[in-house]
């Protein structure tokens, strides 16, 4: 009697490119190897989103579907930023797990067996957690400043030293397409669903070529959208800071009675006092205008229900017998 073949499970990576035609390659060549020897147990595919790159990096990734079948190539009618450019990744793959990975090659593609190794035991997310990072100092303490913020304010655990790069279960996958807010911050997203999640330690490397997409106004602006879209703490820090000003006008009345009350020959006449409480709560009044205005201008952006993306074009690998029959 023979026995059916033992079904193998169907993994997907998801690489956002951006800029990346000198690592494209390289990536793909190292994730493959890594991958190579777990042929028999999983069926690996590649899902690589062009997000509106300024160089070759789409004939890069076309030449690559060429040669590999295992390949898809979506490209996005321009760049809308490596969070949507992965959220159409994940709207489009279709697998049993998605990796999510940065295709600079700081995320080591060989900790993407550590991954599976947790998600064959059960966890149906398993997010790669920094150990250290080979990163300035400048981007290490930023980082460690924001994850620190956003611990303290954020309705959910969003884990520390932690970006994008996971391993997600179908299931899961499933869950976060019902989410369509446009100020996306893919990894509270995830913290945010739940189900069974562990971390994988790991050293992050060196950027291998080119520039980060990521400069200084875009983590800030992404650093934004990890608070303002987890967390109502800024509004609640409104009224406390209302509350607070409030008290200290409230102790200089008292203050400046006292002084007319018992020591009127040390009362000072002058308008010093009364310009610096009014640069003061002027600037106090600014910055709570804009936290407001943060949270209105969210908002906005969502009740007009635009698409999150748009995709240009969807390039699926040639299977390898259509590419023997065009060969003869």
């Amino acid at each position: 009697m023979e026995t059916e073949p033992t079904k193998r499970s169907r993994v997907a990576f998801i690489f956002p490119i951006y800029d990346e035609e000198d690592n494209i390659d390289l990536l793909h060549r190292t994730v493959d190897e890594v991958t190579a020897p777990l042929a028999a147990r999983y069926d690996f595919s590649f899902l690589y989103v062009d997000d509106g790159s300024r160089d070759a990096s789409l004939d890069r990734l076309t030449e690559l579907g060429a040669r590999d079948p295992r390949v898809t190539v979506v490209e996005l009618s321009r760049n809308f930023g490596h969070q949507m450019a992965v959220t159409a990744g994940l709207d489009l793959v279709d697998a049993d797990a998605v990796i999510i990975m940065d295709s600079d090659l700081q995320d080591p593609p060989r900790v993407a067996l550590e991954l599976l190794e947790k998600w064959e035991e059960g966890y149906d997310v398993v997010y790669a957690q920094r150990r250290s990072r080979q990163d300035p100092p400048f981007k290490r303490l930023t980082a460690s400043a924001f994850y620190w913020f956003l611990r303290k304010m954020a309705a959910v655990d969003i884990p520390k030293n932690t970006g994008d790069f996971r391993l997600i279960d179908r299931k899961v996958v499933d869950e976060l397409r019902k989410y369509r807010e446009r100020d996306r911050f893919l990894r509270g997203l995830v913290s945010y669903v739940g189900f069974k999640q562990t971390a994988v330690l790991f050293d992050r490397d060196k950027r291998n070529a080119g520039v980060t997409g990521y400069p200084l106004t875009k983590m800030l602006r992404f650093a934004a959208d990890g608070i303002l879209g987890f967390s109502t703490t800024p509004l609640r820090m409104i009224t406390r800071m209302g509350y607070l000003i409030s008290l200290l006008s409230f102790l200089g009345v008292l203050y400046v009675v006292g002084v007319k009350l018992f020591a009127p020959e040390t009362a000072v006449p002058g308008w010093a006092f009364i310009t610096i409480a009014m640069f003061f709560l002027g600037g106090i009044q600014i910055i709570m205008l804009g936290v407001l205005g943060s949270y209105i201008g969210r908002t906005y952006s969502q009740v007009q229900n635009r698409p999150l993306y748009t995709v240009a074009s969807v390039r699926t690998g040639v299977p390898a017998e259509d590419r023997r029959s065009a060969a003869r």
